[in-house]
């Protein structure tokens, strides 16, 4: 993208600060991850990512909180029915476990305990996005 007074502000990669992170090693064979913005790419924005999934990741995402809100969705990919999940999710916030088979959006409020979240089957592709107000992602591992 040529170089001008806003360009900075136009994500075109999946440049993820946490990339190199066993977690995401992990999830590389299940998961293309398209864009990813934070802080860290452009001072003051907010953190968000865009992937989509092709086939389940072989550990469910573990349990854990953050000190700031979050929310996190997963669509499906068929255009005569997007609202069709194609697949199925697990997730869990607090004590209750929700079986997922719909596109949706959760908003899961700061110190909220969330996950497991398991992607039991994928049946087409689907597109997740997750994202918060903070400016770097970081969490309270596995409680």
């Amino acid at each position: 993208m040529a170089k001008n007074k806003w360009s900075k502000y136009i994500i075109t990669d999946a440049e993820d600060p946490m990339a190199n992170t066993q977690e995401c090693k992990e999830m590389a064979p299940f998961v293309t991850q398209m864009t990813y913005l934070s802080g860290d790419r452009i001072k003051g924005a907010c953190h968000f990512g865009c992937a989509w999934y092709f086939k389940p990741p072989k550990a469910p995402l573990p349990a854990h909180t953050h000190t700031f809100d979050e929310f996190l969705g997963f669509y499906g990919s068929d255009p005569k029915n997007p609202r069709d999940l194609g697949g199925e999710i697990e997730f869990w916030m607090e004590d209750e476990k929700y079986v997922l088979t719909k596109s949706f959006l959760a908003y899961i409020p700061a110190g909220v305990k969330h996950c497991p979240l398991k992607i039991v089957r994928i049946d087409r592709p689907m597109f997740h996005f997750g994202g918060s107000p903070a400016q770097t992602y970081s969490k309270k591992e596995s409680l």
